[in-house]
């Protein structure tokens, strides 16, 4: 068990499940332990099943189908930081940008360190011609990351090459 639990960032979808489960379980009285109710578990895995065809659409880059997939996990797991940053970025994809920003927002909310977010809105506050926004999270990525910090190097690559032609904003695959 530790060795999975180990693998199991904040990022991770599921970590607010899996951390409601750990409260329930230590937090029991006595040496009763609760168990994840039925309900329970088959929202985790539904959830699960939803985020894994949101991936592969992604993978593919439909949209569409990626909001749709997403929105469901979402919805079966409304805590799951990751689903709100992936329904930022497939909504950011399919150029709807309020609806981005509101994702990203709530993916924030339920996580303030979720480097994948910040990255991500950092992005798309480019994308709005905001690059103050964006420079904002690439200093809290600053905060967050130690050496080799993925999110970090790509957003601050993003700002580097910004400002962008007009007719490749919408287009920038980053």
């Amino acid at each position: 068990m530790a060795a999975i639990v180990g693998k199991i960032t904040p990022m991770h979808p599921g970590f607010s499940l899996l951390l409601a489960f750990a409260i329930a379980v230590f937090a029991a009285p006595g040496d009763s332990r609760a168990e994840a109710s039925e309900d329970t578990k088959s929202a985790i895995a539904a959830a699960r099943v939803d985020y894994e065809r949101a991936r592969k659409a992604i993978d593919r880059m439909d949209w569409k189908e990626a909001i749709a997939a997403l929105e469901s996990a979402a919805k079966r797991d409304p805590g799951d930081a990751e689903f709100q940053n992936l329904l930022g970025f497939a909504h950011r994809n399919a150029g709807n940008m309020e609806a981005a920003f509101r994702h990203y927002d709530r993916a924030l909310a339920l996580n303030p360190w979720h480097r994948g977010a910040h990255e991500y809105i950092g992005r798309a506050y480019l994308m709005a011609d905001k690059p103050d926004k964006a420079i904002e999270h690439l200093k809290t990525l600053e905060r967050l990351c130690g050496s080799g910090c993925r999110e970090r190097d790509l957003l601050r690559r993003a700002i580097d090459e910004y400002p962008w032609p007009a007719d490749a904003r919408m287009s920038r695959s980053y």
